[in-house]
């Protein structure tokens, strides 16, 4: 892999980590178009890590209270907004760590479709836009309880299927519950934490057990870049989504979904 090859897809992959528009989607456009190889597992790693050291700086305050209160909770009794927050966050988790470890090999051997992707990028798209038209958008991140944590932690799981996105699905299912368009946002950066380190983790593992001999250069290009890009997004689009809604990414979903549609249909 250049240096060129990993600085776009590491910025491909640092944006559409936390937005709502499928990171799948857009990986597969380089290989398609372009020609480009597949990046391997290390690289892989690489991004993960960025993106990992960005949402935790982002949110370094929040992450700090939250364990500070978790740790709390279990060895003082801590009953405190934090405390439940972060006990919430790990109910959310487990769903898709657990569908996860089960079906990720399937997944990889029989949907890694770029048909489903692009329907699956349309049609997750659409639900977005309803959950946003018809929320409520009164509850913050802190009305979580164990049921809308477990709702949204099965949303999250349906992200194991390519082209959903990770951050749209438990944003559309935050929305569903009532939470505001911040809260939503929030919530579903929190949560990504433990997820995109125990798929980093995983990842690590095979990348440690493999014979692939690892190149270096590129894999510090796309922790920084990653790191950058990921960091700048989940800063902007916090901003933003309170402002402009959801729309421009149901929209931008669509027109992605459609282009894919018919560059599949003009290569086939």
């Amino acid at each position: 892999m250049s240096t060129i090859e990993a600085f776009w897809l590491a910025l491909i992959q640092g944006l559409t980590e936390f937005l709502p528009i499928s990171s799948s989607a857009h990986l597969i456009l380089p290989s398609a178009i372009l020609g480009w190889v597949d990046q391997g597992i290390a690289f892989d790693v690489a991004v993960h890590v960025g993106s990992l050291a960005a949402v935790m700086i982002y949110f370094r305050k929040e992450v700090v209270a939250l364990l500070s209160a978790w740790f709390g909770s279990m060895f003082k009794g801590d009953r405190s907004p934090e405390a439940k927050l972060a006990w919430m966050i790990i109910i959310a988790t487990i769903p898709a760590g657990i569908l996860g470890l089960v079906l990720n090999d399937f997944v990889d051997l029989y949907l890694r479709s770029p048909w489903i992707i692009a329907c699956t990028t349309i049609i997750f798209g659409l639900l977005l836009w309803w959950a946003d038209k018809h929320s409520r958008l009164v509850d913050d991140e802190y009305q979580a309880d164990w049921k809308k944590s477990l709702f949204i932690g099965f949303a999250q799981a349906l992200a194991i299927l390519p082209g959903t996105s990770r951050s749209g699905i438990t944003m559309t299912a935050a929305l569903y519950l009532g939470f505001t368009r911040e809260a939503a946002a929030r919530f579903s950066f929190l949560m990504s934490m433990p997820i995109i380190l125990a798929a980093g983790g995983y990842l690590g593992l095979k990348a440690a057990t493999s014979d692939v001999p690892i190149e270096w250069a590129p894999l510090l290009v796309g922790i920084g870049v990653s790191f950058v890009s990921a960091y700048a997004c989940i800063h902007y689009f916090l901003k933003l989504v309170t402002r402009v809604g959801m729309l421009p990414f149901v929209l931008y979903r669509l027109v992605l979904g459609t282009f894919l549609f018919g560059f599949l249909m003009l290569g086939a």
